[in-house]
């Protein structure tokens, strides 16, 4: 919600600088988004005269300008046909930038001939369309001074978000209401003009009451639609509209001011009267917005005796809206109901400033008022006659009533406030409070449901800021660890991703279903997407991490390694599971180029393989006992990749390359190593759970070291033979591991030679040469039965 510091003071009496205007408002629970400066963007353009314009020597459509911007003149280079001499515009000096284009201005010759900045056209600043020729300003307009604060652009431009629970705050006065309230000045009062409408009013009747209970509307006719008066058009541009016509800005500018919408009809495109009823399956609408809708039975909509001509509450049509040759329009004020607003909205995948407030519920109470508001804004800036006001059914104002204690600020809230101090902001905020603490919300407030919705404006306003801080009380037996096992593994894997220097990711369990289906499909849809790309539940970590990893090496990072601890959403056996994962991608260059390292390398299956391996060490699974297998998956590269296991069925991780398919649905190039950590597969340690470690107890002994040399077939895999070797006798030997492979001369074909290390340890005496013989005789055998034999 934007609007400027001087609309706002057009409801609020106050001399509060804008330093405390911004820090009310987040304290009452309007959280200033950021605040921008159109001065800002015109630093540097003021206000000159032309003294002289002679033609270019080189080109005709060209002149060559004396201008006086308050420090004597400069000569520069123009093509608008309407400089001349005498001429009062905006001038914008060497190093200024112009907001249109960003172009910063520079003394440069242009055919020829020196410029020394120039001369700007409306369409440059931005502050319109008119590119026909410079600006003109009056004759008096003070030679020297900055553009921005002569033309009154030094307005700055608040952007507050507004929780879908403030339907009252969606327009400029109720952000008022909550600043005056909390002290910042006085609300100033709103005047609701009379207008003397003559002869009946417009034809509109309701046939769909759930959807459109209040229909009123007044005619104008004979009025002419111009431009919209300045100070208008200039709050709206400010807020990010576009100034269309005066009809057109001055619903816009209510829907902005007052948190009204309303809706002009042209008269002359209408086939009868009108009628809020619900659409009929297959009817099509073509709206403001150039788009054609098909409409579903049940939405609401307006329409005549022949066509639709408004998607009720949402959008006008095309076919109905106003023009510079309307002369008779229908003004439309309508109170729509929210649930059946959103639903439309959702279904049409249309948004607009009208939906946003109907769906969360306008004043019901604030037809006629807004009615006459707008009815005379047209009569003012249009001219015409207006006709009667007519009243189609009747908004909801169901009144409710709470019972109040104000010794429940305290109790709920946290913050001790004097009973009348209460009372003074409920009624400042509209609420009607009766001696006995009777409170009724005022019909603007629809989120109002409790006396405990009333602690929270009383706490609000008197300042969130005030709220003390107290630990909460302990209760016998809360003290204890609260963490579940799986949480802490969780944090200890996250811990050690992050100690591993990886960087995490947090992204959309959401994802496209293209993406979805090169991960096995989702099985997970979304019944109402917020878009097409988000309509399943990711199957795999990977799909957010490796597009995060495609927007930092597309933003130039050399090497990218992130890490995502989430959940995967799968049907196992026709049953929804969340399944506790952690996703790594590995991209761009593991080490960059240069002198002494040489060509950069890229990452590749070894390095995600590690990454599991510690990982899974941290988490405390038995990785001396994982068996590495084949079938990643799909979605890796089959020559270059693998699986951790315990044991053929548990699978703890799948690494690898990810697959080129997946790469470039990805837009992603080079290899990309990726790991899956499936978190709910590790095996809970087993004993007393805890963070401490067992004491270190070095061996009283040291280890013996025997190398063996092997030929072995190559259909042996090296962790087959290490797991082999480390089994021959598991009290002595406590780690082996191969060390050389070798083919060529010397091997037959079809084996290789392959050398292992096994570390022995002694226990409470020191190995003999029997002892160690028959260990190597057991290493000897266990080898043999894999076909392997010892080299001479």
């Amino acid at each position: 919600m934007k609007f400027t510091l001087s609309w706002l003071k057009d409801h609020l009496d106050t001399d509060a600088p804008l330093d405390a205007i911004l820090d009310a408002l987040t304290r009452v629970g309007l959280e200033v988004e950021g605040v921008e400066n159109p001065a800002a963007k015109l630093d540097g353009f003021t206000v000159a005269r032309v003294l002289t314009a002679e033609r270019h020597p080189q080109a005709d459509k060209l002149q060559v300008l004396s201008v006086d911007a308050g420090d004597g003149p400069l000569q520069v280079v123009c093509g608008a046909p309407n400089a001349r001499a005498g001429l009062v515009g905006v001038f914008g000096r060497p190093g200024a930038a112009v907001p249109a284009n960003g172009m910063v201005l520079k003394v440069a010759a242009i055919r020829g001939v020196e410029s020394n900045g120039m001369m700007c056209s409306t369409r440059e600043l931005e502050l319109g369309e008119d590119h026909d020729g410079i600006i003109e300003l009056p004759e008096d307009a003070p030679v020297g001074a900055a553009f921005a604060d002569y033309a009154g652009l030094n307005d700055p431009v608040i952007d507050v978000s507004v929780t879908p629970n403030r339907q009252d705050c969606m327009g400029v006065r109720g952000i008022a209401r909550d600043l005056a309230a909390a002290g910042l000045g006085t609300l100033v009062p709103l005047t609701v003009p009379v207008v003397a409408g003559s002869g009946a009013g417009p034809d509109v009747r309701i046939e769909d009451a759930a959807g459109c209970p209040a229909f009123y509307a007044q005619g104008v006719s004979g009025l002419t639609n111009g431009a919209a008066p300045e100070w208008m058009a200039k709050r709206l541009r400010a807020i990010g509209q576009k100034p269309i016509s005066a009809l057109v800005d001055i619903t816009n500018y209510l829907t902005a001011d007052l948190g009204r919408p309303l809706h002009v009809y042209d008269r002359a495109t209408l086939s009868g009267g009108l009628v809020a009823r619900a659409a009929r399956e297959g009817e099509t609408v073509e709206a403001l917005n150039g788009r054609t809708y098909t409409l579903a039975a049940g939405m609401t909509v307006i329409a005549d005796d022949v066509a639709v001509h408004d998607i009720g509450g949402i959008m006008g049509g095309a076919h109905s809206g106003v023009s510079d040759a309307t002369t008779d329009v229908i003004i439309e004020c309508a109170y729509f109901d929210p649930d059946a607003i959103a639903r439309t909205g959702q279904k049409l995948q249309l948004t607009s400033d009208a939906r946003q407030r109907f769906e969360r519920g306008v004043d019901p109470a604030f037809l006629d008022d807004g009615l006459a508001i707008a009815t005379f804004l047209v009569l003012e800036y249009c001219g015409g006659t207006a006709s009667g006001v007519t009243r189609a059914g009747a908004a909801p104002l169901g009144t409710r009533r709470y019972a109040y204690d104000p010794a429940r600020a305290e109790t709920l809230g946290g913050l001790s406030i004097a009973a009348e101090r209460q009372r003074e902001i409920l009624e400042s905020l509209g609420f009607a409070v009766s001696g006995d603490w009777q409170v009724t919300p005022p019909t603007w407030r629809r989120d109002i449901d409790g006396p405990a919705d009333l602690v929270e404006e009383v706490i609000r306003i008197e300042g969130l800021d005030k709220v003390p801080s107290v630990p909460l009380p302990r209760v016998a037996g809360v003290a204890r660890p609260t963490a579940t096992p799986e949480q802490k593994l969780e944090r200890r894997i996250r811990r050690a991703a992050a100690a591993r220097g990886l960087d995490e990711a947090v992204t959309w369990s959401f994802v496209p279903e293209k993406h979805a289906a090169l991960f096995g499909g989702g099985a997970w849809r979304v019944a109402n997407p917020i878009s097409e790309e988000l309509k399943v539940m990711r199957p795999s970590l990977l799909i957010g991490v490796l597009a995060a990893a495609e927007r930092n090496l597309r933003q130039g990072a050399e090497g990218v390694r992130l890490f995502e601890l989430g959940r995967r959403y799968l049907d196992e056996g026709g049953a929804p599971r969340e399944r506790a994962t952690l996703g790594i991608v590995l991209a761009g260059d593991r080490r960059p180029r240069g002198w002494r390292e040489g060509k950069a390398a890229p990452f590749d299956a070894y390095d995600a393989k590690a990454e599991a391996l510690a990982l899974l060490a941290a988490s405390g699974a038995p990785v001396d006992n994982l068996q590495v297998m084949g079938e990643a998956g799909a979605a890796f590269h089959p020559g270059r990749s693998g699986t951790l296991r315990l044991g053929p069925k548990t699978v703890l991780a799948a690494f690898g390359a990810v697959h080129p398919a997946v790469l470039k649905a990805f837009d992603l190039s080079g290899p990309v190593a990726a790991v899956e950590l499936y978190l709910d597969a590790i095996p809970a340690k087993r004993g007393a759970g805890g963070f401490m470690r067992a004491a270190y107890t070095p061996p009283a002994l040291q280890p013996v070291r025997r190398d063996f040399a092997f030929l072995v077939p190559a259909a042996v895999t090296a962790e087959a033979l290490t797991r082999a070797v480390k089994g021959a006798d598991k009290a002595a030997i406590v780690r082996a591991r191969v060390f050389d492979v070798f083919t060529g001369a010397g091997v037959p074909d079809g084996h290789a030679s392959v050398a292992v290390e096994t570390v022995l340890q002694p226990g409470d005496k020191s190995f003999t040469d029997a002892d160690l013989k028959g260990i190597a005789d057991k290493v000897i055998a266990a080898a043999a039965k894999l076909g392997a034999q010892l080299r001479g």
